[in-house]
């Protein structure tokens, strides 16, 4: 499958503002230092689609892409950002979990790990709400470029164990900097949604 189109469409801080259309949802979270924007970016072929910063903690809003005119990629806020205030990462993790409680759309969930450490406490807490209400999930691993070969597999042994993975969900690994794991992504996503 192959992104051909795609246009940022909204951001908004509530439920009550989402944009109309019935188009299904795949949700991307993550820390805040994990890269989403980048993925996003990558996978749209558009350098300047999502903000990208290198300051941590700059997606604040839920962010809405109109992918191939059939599919909304949302953008969350990034959780875990230890330079915020401790009533701003409440703020977002509201916004998280409105989000994802009340989005009649919502049919996938990307959620991004960092493949160079262990999931945070944070990251095994996100995987337990995503699968206690029952959504679909893609973990993608990001920043794999920095990894040596050897040090792949261990690591993904690392995420896999710490995250205790149900059977049926899939781990990728992703480089922005190479763009490995694109493709695959790409298609997982696609498939999850339409098949």
């Amino acid at each position: 499958m192959e992104i051909k189109k795609a246009e940022f469409v909204t951001s908004c801080a509530s439920k009550k503002t989402l944009p109309e259309g019935n188009f299904p949802e795949v949700a991307f979270v993550g820390r805040s230092n994990v890269g989403k924007s980048s993925l996003v970016n990558i996978l749209t072929n558009r350098k300047k689609l999502a903000r990208v910063s290198n300051t941590p903690g700059r997606t604040r809003l839920i962010n809405y892409f109109l992918i191939n005119e059939e599919i909304y990629f949302v953008d969350l806020p990034g959780y875990g950002y230890a330079k915020v205030s401790k009533e701003q990462r409440k703020t977002w993790g509201k916004i998280i979990e409105e989000y994802m409680l009340n989005s009649a759309n919502l049919k996938l969930v990307v959620m991004l790990v960092d493949s160079r450490h262990e999931p945070s406490e944070d990251d095994i807490l996100m995987y337990k709400f995503i699968k206690h209400y029952k959504y679909r999930v893609l973990i993608v691993a990001t920043k794999s470029d920095k990894l040596k070969k050897n040090d792949i597999n261990k690591n993904k042994k690392i995420i896999l164990d710490a995250l205790e993975l149900e059977q049926g969900d899939k781990l990728l690994l992703f480089s922005a900097l190479y763009k490995t794991g694109k493709e695959e992504l790409v298609d997982s996503i696609y498939d999850e949604i339409f098949h």
